[in-house]
């Protein structure tokens, strides 16, 4: 006994020691997309922050597929010593569970959670032929001409898809969906007058926006954008408790030195009010920088969240 004890000790002075020289060699973050995909935005500053921070270099390492399944798998069995850490997106933490019949991972009992970095809003946009300027416009013109109207996505039980879908539920609205393969072509038929509606993130959309070619009704996330704080949220402009869009999660594998994740945290709740924030709300993210606790539970309501809009709409990917 008194063996066990001493060599239980040993390891956890073992794993403090370790922690508290964290970080002694690169660190490599997982990123769920190709290169140039959604999670590079933040991604690829956040490394860049954190290299400079820290001394040591942390790697962005592109690992897409399978709607992120692919980077995910690497994480949750990646070792435990904060040398490999993932950033994940809502499809791959709250979506993919729900959309596929099986993931190679867990994303609560297989993953340490560090930080919410931020989340950015979808904005609803309409080609201009619409005969709809505001968001209650758009919604009596649905309702009074049921499945008359299309809407384009990047593809069945993605974000945009599933977002629509949502607004579908809570407005008791009916839509035509029409998937495409990618957001350039959805939003080139968008433009074309081809669909009538769309989803379109920040970075896809702002030079459509600003140059007038789309009309933008309303922002998805609960609280307006502040890359576009004139637009109104869904919630203000007539659909109450209504809330979508993309976050950005900082994740290691479970099991991974609590004093690692401590440091990982504390240093990324300070970039985010810092640079990493500024570059965030520049590219039309807004900063969060949430506690891990507060990050495990968020992911656990959103899963359930999102898991009711996917039985909903019958989406599948299997």
């Amino acid at each position: 006994m008194k063996r066990l004890i001493a060599t239980t000790a040993f390891a956890a002075l073992a794993v403090h020691a370790a922690a508290a020289g964290y970080p002694e060699k690169p660190v490599r973050l997982v990123l769920p997309y190709g290169p140039g995909g959604g999670s590079d935005v933040v991604a690829r500053p956040l490394a860049h922050f954190m290299s400079e921070r820290t001394g040591v270099q942390f790697i962005a390492d592109n690992r897409g597929g399978a709607n992120g399944n692919i980077a995910m798998e690497i994480v949750a069995h990646a070792p435990a010593d904060g040398y490999t850490l993932g950033l994940a997106l809502t499809g791959q933490l709250a979506i993919n569970p729900s959309l596929y019949k099986k993931i190679p991972y867990d994303p609560v009992k297989d993953m340490a959670p560090i930080t919410l970095l931020g989340s950015a809003p979808y904005f609803l946009s309409l080609n201009r032929s619409v005969p709809a300027t505001t968001l209650a416009e758009f919604l009596k013109l649905a309702r009074d001409k049921p499945g008359g109207l299309t809407y384009s996505s990047t593809g069945n039980g993605s974000g945009l898809h599933l977002s629509m879908e949502l607004l579908k539920s809570m407005a008791k609205i009916d839509l035509v969906h029409v998937p495409y393969k990618s957001a350039g072509a959805a939003i080139t038929d968008l433009l074309a007058g081809q669909v009538q509606a769309q989803f379109i993130s920040y970075g896809t959309g702002v030079g459509h926006f600003k140059a007038g070619r789309l009309r933008v009704l309303a922002a998805s996330t609960a609280q307006r954008s502040r890359a576009m704080p004139d637009v109104p949220t869904i919630a203000e402009a007539g659909v109450p408790g209504y809330d979508s869009g993309v976050w950005y999660a900082l994740l290691a594998p479970r099991g991974t030195p609590p004093a690692v994740i401590k440091r990982l945290y504390s240093e990324c709740a300070q970039l985010v009010k810092a640079e990493l924030g500024a570059q965030m709300v520049a590219d039309g993210i807004t900063p969060i920088g949430s506690t891990p606790e507060q990050l495990a539970a968020y992911i656990k309501s959103e899963i359930a969240k999102w898991a009711d809009v996917v039985k909903r709409s019958g989406a599948t990917v299997d």
